[in-house]
């Protein structure tokens, strides 16, 4: 259960509350994506066809932000516009680590996968929704990379460890190392499912060759597994991972191409730390000519879709 405290900052809007009190399913979004993910106008763009595409699978959205000291749980259309149409910048990120100092701080704030799943679950929305997830970075434990040994890994693992939610993706973010990100989440303990394959889907592409640990064939079956899943009280997540839409999907070599070349450039440029994973996404869009952008935005629909399906189930 949530602390006093935290209930405290938590202000859930109105139509989040009430489809809660009346048991009805509840996707979370989000809201780095917006401010981080896209530029404008295309952000905003995205950011209300994710809530349509949530509604339109019977399920309530409730994008997550942070605002002048308190957590939003569901954004108005003029939150949402304050988030995209904000100067590059001006947007603090906070994830687990920098919850309080974004509490702290005032003005807006976007959450990541950490601190999305933190105010969903102090709500009680089950079900979360994602472009990729953070993980293991390239070299991060080994000694070739940009990040050679600096034991770069996201915060969004330790909290798929922690907090009991279903996370609907496309998978970890294609510029990371995807096995020792899949590696990591084993050892702590969180179940990694891929719909309709047999391999974890590849965030641009459908896949980049790894196989995934367990798979299911639709929403349906990833809602039994989920409520599984939470039904045993163990904690955790349960990561699900969905391929981007055909159409709009990257062929496999195209993206890993794109994404070693991306790598390398950013060890030249001696990118590092925080910057690296924004830089190194803007690389690869410079590199696929912006099809790369065309498969962000795809996946990011298409995760939220799936994700209402999964939260409709769940409440049957």
């Amino acid at each position: 259960m949530p602390t006093a405290s935290l209930r405290n900052r938590l202000r859930v809007a109105p139509p989040v509350a009430d489809a809660m009190a009346s048991g009805r399913p509840v996707v979370a979004l989000e809201s780095t994506l917006i401010s981080h993910g896209l530029p404008y106008p295309d952000n905003l763009a995205v950011a209300r066809a994710s809530e349509a595409a949530v509604a339109e699978s019977g399920a309530v959205p409730a994008t997550v932000a942070i605002h002048d000291g308190e957590i939003l749980v569901g954004l108005d259309d003029a939150a949402l516009q304050a988030l995209a149409g904000a100067p590059p910048g001006q947007i603090r990120k906070a994830a687990r680590p920098s919850l309080a100092t974004a509490l702290a701080a005032g003005g807006w704030a976007a959450t990541t996968v950490s601190a999305t799943m933190i105010a969903a679950h102090a709500t009680g929305i089950r079900v979360f929704a994602t472009g990729g997830i953070g993980g293991v970075h390239r070299g991060a434990l080994g000694a070739a990379g940009p990040l050679a040994g600096t034991f770069d890994i996201s915060s969004d693992l330790e909290e798929l460890a922690r907090t009991p939610m279903v996370v609907v993706c496309a998978g970890p973010k294609a510029i990371l190392d995807v096995p020792a990100t899949l590696e990591y989440l084993e050892t702590r303990g969180v179940p990694v499912v891929a719909v309709g394959q047999d391999d974890v889907p590849g965030f641009y592409a459908r896949s980049l060759g790894v196989r995934a640990p367990s798979s299911v064939a639709d929403a349906d079956e990833a809602a039994g597994l989920a409520a599984a899943h939470l039904g045993l009280g163990i904690g955790g997540a349960v990561l699900v991972c969905v391929p981007v839409p055909e159409l709009a999907a990257l062929p496999r070599e195209t993206a890993r191409v794109a994404i070693d070349q991306a790598v390398a450039d950013a060890e030249s440029a001696d990118v590092l730390g925080p910057e690296l994973t924004p830089w190194l996404l803007s690389r690869v869009a410079a590199l696929t000519g912006g099809a790369s952008i065309q498969a962000n935005r795809a996946l990011i629909l298409n995760n939220a879709m799936v994700a209402g399906e999964i939260a409709v189930a769940l409440g049957r």
